[in-house]
């Protein structure tokens, strides 16, 4: 083999890329998934009763883009058994909002119920990263029907956030406005004609290059169109799609990370702390082991996706354990827990780059978020239906990636009975969490919400109870 072409394609896990050619890659993959990174820090931290303007919020969200980048590159590279060597991002999991919202509302909020939170994620983490060393042994229970539905399960449940991102963002009160949807429609017009018109490079791009345009779009729309609007109760509020270039300009230019129990404080002086209590591990836990279906899932998702094969033993066990150390990694800095993100799942299946090189510029890029406030602002600043015009194109190939994943042995009678049942009544149950409303609030948590897990559940029992039959 030419090892000149290994050594700069981008389509082949090792060999290192032009620098330039690096970083764009490594943007898209931190451009996809920045905002999600830090929208269930701040959900939580709302939730514990800690208003937008504490030091505490500032201090955590610029640890989480630390913490991401750190653990990503652990994933990529790998110490030891931790980390899978794949071109995973890692980020903090959406998935915990549920069950560490109940926690926040069973103790009251404040520093003692976040510490606990923290408490418990420590623990948490240690015992998935247990978990992904025995994974192993039970990784007969997860045929490529089954990972391939939970990947199918991921990518549904991303599309509506994908949509709702287009339109402008949750609780934007402009949502679906014409600007918005035009904004949303370029950058995914955009992404079409660059990765299907063009070669190389700017082809493998595209995302990156639509983002890149949807920020222009939005810079000459301030100066055309009007930037206000006025809402159903008469107040006159900003624009989503509006660039607020005051947050670049405020942030700072260095920061030291802060970690808990020593200099991590709120505004009032508090040190945040760890806090033990049964209230906040038992459920936690419990989601730590629903984490580690999904990581299964999602590294699934990117070997077949972007490397056409599915996941060994290693890749998957490693993988686990980093995701459950790098969540105890996080606790130490007051960071929810780190997951794989299913958003850049879709964004390896689509452009088909998994060089280990070109990834971790992007976990690069993350520390020096970390680090560099104002550098974090400048991507914090984008407009939600400049990442919705990207998301929708990008969730849906998980979809894709796992419908290869389901189809990549012979199609039973037992097959089709898993995928229907499992995406029928288990991410149907989750989709809808109303059904789950007479049930005790545990099950909500752990059930609804995503669709993820339930649909897991399903397919994982249906597997084992199915004899195998007959090609359909």
């Amino acid at each position: 083999m030419d090892k000149s072409k290994t050594y700069s394609d981008p389509h082949q896990l090792e060999g290192r890329l032009p620098m330039g050619q690096a970083i764009i890659y490594g943007l898209q993959h931190v451009l996809a998934m920045f905002a999600g990174n830090l929208t269930p820090i701040i959900l939580i931290l709302g939730a514990c009763g800690f208003e937008s303007g504490d030091v505490l919020r500032i201090s955590i969200l610029q640890n989480a883009m630390l913490i991401a980048g750190i653990v990503t590159l652990v994933q990529l590279f790998t110490i030891g058994p931790v980390g899978a060597r794949l071109p995973i991002v890692m980020g903090t999991s959406s998935g915990f909002i549920g069950v560490c919202s109940g926690v926040a509302a069973s103790m009251g909020g404040g520093i003692v119920a976040y510490g606990a939170i923290m408490g418990a994620s420590l623990i948490g983490g240690i015992f998935e990263g247990v978990l992904g060393f025995c994974l192993k042994y039970i990784r007969k229970y997860f045929p490529a029907v089954v990972t391939g539905t939970v990947v199918t399960a991921i990518g549904l449940s991303l599309i509506s956030v994908g949509i709702n991102s287009f339109g402008g963002g949750s609780g934007a009160g402009d949502f679906g406005s014409i600007p918005n949807l035009v904004v949303g429609l370029i950058v995914l017009l955009v992404i079409v004609l660059v990765k299907h018109f063009t070669k190389g490079a700017s082809s493998a791009a595209s995302i990156l290059i639509g983002i890149v345009v949807g920020y222009i779009v939005c810079a000459i729309m301030g100066f055309i169109l009007p930037t206000t609007y006025v809402d159903a109760e008469g107040a006159t509020k900003t624009a989503s799609w509006v660039l607020n270039w005051s947050t670049v300009a405020n942030a700072s230019w260095f920061e030291v990370p802060k970690i808990i129990g020593l200099n991590l404080k709120d505004s009032a002086g508090e040190v945040v702390g760890f806090v033990f209590d049964a209230k906040a591990i038992i459920p936690i836990m419990i989601m730590f082991i629903v984490t580690a279906v999904e990581t299964v899932g999602d590294i699934s998702g990117i070997t077949e996706g972007g490397l056409g094969r599915e996941a060994t033993d290693k890749e998957l066990s490693g993988g686990v354990v980093c995701d459950g150390l790098g969540s105890s990694l996080a606790a130490c800095l007051g960071v929810l827990p780190n997951t794989s993100f299913s958003q850049n799942v879709g964004l390896v299946g689509m452009t088909k780059v998994v060089n280990l090189f070109a990834i971790s510029m992007g976990g690069i890029f993350l520390i020096l978020c970390g680090l560099f406030p104002k550098l974090a602002a400048l991507v914090s600043i984008m407009p939600q239906s400049v990442l919705g015009g990207a998301a929708v194109m990008m969730f849906a190939s998980i979809v894709m990636s796992g419908i290869q994943l389901i189809t990549k042995e012979k199609v039973t009678a037992k097959t089709v009975t898993i995928v229907s049942v499992a995406l029928g009544l288990g991410y149907g149950l989750g989709a809808n969490t109303a059904i789950l409303s007479n049930l005790p609030s545990w099950v909500g948590y752990i059930f609804g919400g995503s669709g993820i897990v339930p649909a897991a559940v399903v397919a994982i029992i249906l597997n084992v109870a199915i004899p195998e039959e007959k090609e359909a």
